[in-house]
């Protein structure tokens, strides 16, 4: 098979399709090149296994550290588990193709995606993406597509399509749009604080280049496609009849007040159904219809009554279509944690705690670009019992990684900076109930653990998911979706933002795409509510506590000389080992210069802050130091005030007494503290003991104390 070749250029680079060489046993395999970043996206499909009555759609994406030319790292030096990266990127595959394949197609379907090249500008999430539509789009698969996607940053001011890293450092957004030639279908935001109108500029500037890109698939399709495959298991007609004859008893069960009751209620309908279709047929013996079958028809039936009350006006729980369910904001609710809140909206519950760190809690991430830290981390947790479920317990899965990075993200650009709030922060969010948008109850609970910890957030966020359901003409928009609104209904629209704009944006679709004037209608609803829930966020705690946990470390930050860096490690690390052993602070030394000192307790890390000041300040007129007598004379003492530097105190200024002998006063070796009273042109440096003792005696005024980052106090309520 020769080689099938498609390009387009995008932001001055080409963008190239090709197919025929590689992976040739596969269904379905794309090479792109953008850039020096290859990937290789691949498809192949099997048979359903027996009783299947869902799509098997698995997508597997791995980045290569080889493409980046470096080794994996840790003890073992071969890649293993999916990263947080390569787990997130697999779910963004996933996301939009997952819609676009034919109601009752079962076949397993596997899609492979490597990356075999990284130039370290150009990401290859995006390539993975219009890859696995290209290798779908040219296999036997029915896959309903193409789609394809882009990535579009804006710095100062200016839109940039497919940014490079250094473009994605200084964006105010990162946007990841999806979508066919007609709609988007999915849209992944990150933005500081940025005005809906600036984003809806942005999806539709993205979604232009979305049908070039898709136009140059089907072209390759034209070229080298295989005719398409599809083998639908859908329920018989009869049976799907048979089912809607419980239409009316659904029907009324779905309006059963609470989650859990009409759970059960529509469970018994459904073991009706069961034991009514699965009855043997007299004349064979054998269950007249399929357990998939009837499953099947039941799901439809069940998906039709929900859809229908909604588009009727009629909602589970009885609000309209626009109304946020109660809500619940406590803060300070666990005595030991540095913050902690509990978020209530409606059946859904996060419990958030916050942990204050230092240097050493920093997440080191190693992927294919350079290794870097993260200060910030949310984890998301989603135990069975939230849902009333026994499922087997495990590490976190795709799901629980998605809605922690969601929840990270949208609350990270209201953060401070590192040096107004040293700290490394971990948010986990636990999900204690669950009945729509855990990942925005996350946001919510997250402002207020961040805030009961002390950190001086930009503004607070709250997030919310809009629904939706549409038939025909008739589109219905649903502020605060319940899960079965989720499940049954078309859209998860999740917008994050605070008052001021938009933070973070994940969009889900079961239906081809949305329309633009349906998003700009979703965006108007979303901050609507997002206000609502910011106004009683902020009832329950209106700004940051003014002092962090008294069991959180103390941070200190001061700024020295890098060349005086060496001065304060000390030969083979001599010298600060000895101030971390003599005061029990951590100290962590930048290059620029900037030292970061925690401890447990300010009377420590002020030692610490003391010793490296020390070391690295010039002598001051008026200061007093810790002194070592270096050697003593008839005439005083000369006493080293900073390692290298000596002074001479004479005896005159040894006490306040008479010192007849320097010898019966101090000897070589003697800590003291002492007072630099002058220095002359020379350089030469007069200490004074006796004004020492003076300086620091009770009757005097004690020195301005130094001013560290956040302080504790006593504990607010609840700590």
């Amino acid at each position: 098979m020769a080689v099938t070749k498609v390009e387009m250029e995008i932001n001055g680079r080409k963008l190239i399709l090709e197919t025929g060489h590689l992976a040739k046993q596969a269904d379905g395999a794309v090479l792109v090149t953008y850039g020096e970043t290859v990937v290789l996206a691949t498809v192949v499909s099997a048979d359903p296994r027996p009783g299947t009555d869902f799509f098997p759609l698995t997508v597997d994406y791995r980045e290569k550290t080889s493409a980046a030319g470096k080794f994996p790292g840790g003890f073992i030096k071969r890649e293993g588990r999916p990263s947080t990266k390569e787990t997130l990127t697999a779910r963004m595959i996933d996301r939009p193709i997952r819609p676009l394949f034919p109601v009752g197609y079962f076949d397993e379907v596997l899609i492979q995606v490597m990356v075999l090249s990284a130039d370290g500008q150009n990401d290859p999430d995006v390539l993975a993406m219009i890859g696995s539509s290209a290798a779908l789009a040219i296999s036997s698969v029915p896959f309903e597509g193409p789609i394809a996607a882009v990535r579009v940053g804006r710095v100062n001011g200016q839109f940039i399509l497919m940014p490079t890293s250094a473009d994605v450092d200084q964006s105010d957004l990162d946007l990841l749009l999806a979508g066919t030639e007609e709609a988007v279908n999915m849209i992944e935001v990150g933005a500081r604080e940025l005005p809906e109108t600036i984003v809806l500029d942005a999806i539709a500037m993205g979604h232009d280049v979305i049908r070039s890109i898709t136009g140059m698939i089907r072209d390759l399709a034209v070229k080298v496609g295989k005719a398409k495959v599809c083998r639908l298991h859908n329920p018989p007609e009869d049976l799907v009849k048979g089912v809607a004859a419980f239409e009316s008893q659904l029907k009324a069960a779905k309006q059963i007040p609470g989650k859990q009751a009409r759970g059960e209620a529509c469970e018994a309908i459904r073991k009706q159904v069961i034991d009514q279709f699965s009855a043997a047929n007299p004349a064979t013996g054998k269950p007249a219809n399929e357990s998939m079958h009837i499953a099947m028809a039941f799901a439809h039936l069940e998906e039709k009554v929900v859809r229908d009350l909604i588009l009727s006006g009629t909602r589970a729980d009885g609000r309209d279509y626009t109304t946020v369910r109660p809500l619940e904001c406590l803060v300070g609710v666990l005595p030991r944690t540095h913050g902690s809140s509990i978020f209530s909206r409606g059946e859904t519950q996060a419990l958030v705690t916050t942990t204050l760190g230092t240097g050493d809690d920093e997440q080191i991430v190693d992927g294919l670009g350079e290794e870097y830290s993260k200060k910030f981390m949310l984890h998301y947790n989603f135990p069975p019992f939230s849902t009333g479920e026994v499922k087997r317990i495990m590490g976190p899965g795709r799901r629980e990684i998605g809605h922690g990075a969601l929840a990270e993200r949208s609350l990270e650009p209201v953060l401070p900076s590192p040096e107004q709030f040293p700290y490394v922060v971990r948010l986990v969010s636990d999900i204690l109930e669950s009945n729509g948008s855990s990942s925005m109850a996350s946001v919510c609970g997250g402002t207020l653990a961040l805030l009961d910890a002390g950190v001086p957030l930009i503004r607070p966020v709250a997030g919310i998911s809009v629904g939706l359901v549409s038939e025909g003409t008739h589109e219905v928009l649903l502020t605060d979706i319940l899960g079965e609104e989720d499940h049954f209904g078309d859209m998860d629209f999740k917008v994050s933002g605070t008052t001021q704009g938009i933070t973070g944006i994940q969009l889900d679709l079961k239906i081809r795409g949305l329309r633009h004037d349906l998003i700009v209608k979703t965006f108007e609803q979303a901050r609507t509510a997002r206000l609502q829930i910011l106004e009683k966020m902020l009832a329950a705690i209106p700004t940051h506590r003014p002092q962090i946990s008294p069991f959180a470390p103390r941070l200190l930050t001061i700024r020295i000389n890098p060349d005086k860096i060496g001065k304060v490690i000390g030969p083979g690390g001599k010298t600060i080992k000895k101030i971390v052993e003599t005061t029990g602070a951590k100290i962590d030394i930048q290059d620029d210069g900037s030292v970061f000192i925690a401890a447990v307790g300010m009377e420590a890390a002020e030692r610490a802050r003391e010793e490296v000041e020390r070391l690295t300040e010039d002598v001051k007129i008026g200061r007093i130091y810790n002194g070592r007598v270096s050697s003593v004379k008839d005439f005083g003492a000369f006493i080293e005030v900073i390692p290298g530097v000596d002074g001479l105190c004479h005896i005159s200024e040894l006490s306040d007494k008479f010192v007849k002998n320097v010898n019966e006063e101090v000897k070589v070796g003697t800590e003291l503290r002492v007072k630099v009273i002058a220095i002359d042109d020379q350089g030469r440096i007069k200490l004074s003991r006796k004004q020492a003792i003076r300086d620091e005696s009770p009757a005097q005024t004690p020195p301005a104390a130094h001013t560290p980052a956040p302080e504790p106090a006593a504990a607010p309520a609840g700590h």
